[in-house]
């Protein structure tokens, strides 16, 4: 989305073992949004620990670690974000079985390259958001119903404040209008 920030601020990461493909997709995305290349598996894992990223577009068929077991990596490690398949396999019903967001059949052209980016992106965006809101309340409730010294003391205060922190900095990248993250403010949570 041109002239969207959250699209131009989403982080994508495209993986293909072969580097013309990869660095074509790449410069379909650029300008569009911040991407980053990874020409295998392993260097693709590498990249997720280092870099923040929020959507992966993966081939399947590659030597080595192929898409499907990175993406098994993924789920295991935990990762935080939206996994494309941008891929020539023909997919089978074992996709059924794959714990990815979307499946693209290669080639794909420079407006479906985006629009996928763009579609993940907003819905990274809102489950960020749902999780702050989450954390956020609680934070809110401790704030509002215990006094100062006895937060500062307490691990899990501390733990889901700071996740509320990171949630938050992540929704105000990856939304196109953060003005939601203002009506959380305005209800009210002490006890009268």
């Amino acid at each position: 989305m041109p002239g969207n920030d959250g699209a131009e601020r989403v982080r994508a990461l495209v993986v293909d073992d072969e580097k013309e493909v990869a660095d074509a997709y790449a410069l379909r995305l650029r300008g569009h949004c911040e991407v980053e290349t990874a020409y295998g598996g392993e260097e693709a894992l590498s990249l997720v620990d280092d870099v923040p990223i929020d959507v992966v577009l993966l081939d399947r068929h590659m030597p080595g670690m192929s898409g499907d077991d990175v993406l098994t990596e993924l789920v295991e490690r935990g990762f935080y974000g939206r996994v494309v398949m941008v891929t020539a396999v023909d997919p089978g019903f074992e996709v059924l079985e794959l714990p990815f967001d979307d499946y693209l059949c290669k080639p794909v052209d420079r407006e479906d390259v985006r629009a996928v980016v763009d579609q993940q992106r907003q819905i990274l965006a809102y489950e960020t958001l749902g999780e702050f809101f989450s954390a956020e309340a609680k934070r809110a409730v401790l704030e509002a119903e215990t006094s100062s010294e006895r937060r500062r003391d307490h691990e899990g205060y501390a733990e889901v404040a700071e996740r509320a922190e990171q949630l938050e900095r992540r929704a105000q990248r990856l939304l196109s209008d953060d003005s939601i993250l203002a009506q959380f403010d305005r209800i009210e949570r002490e006890v009268v």
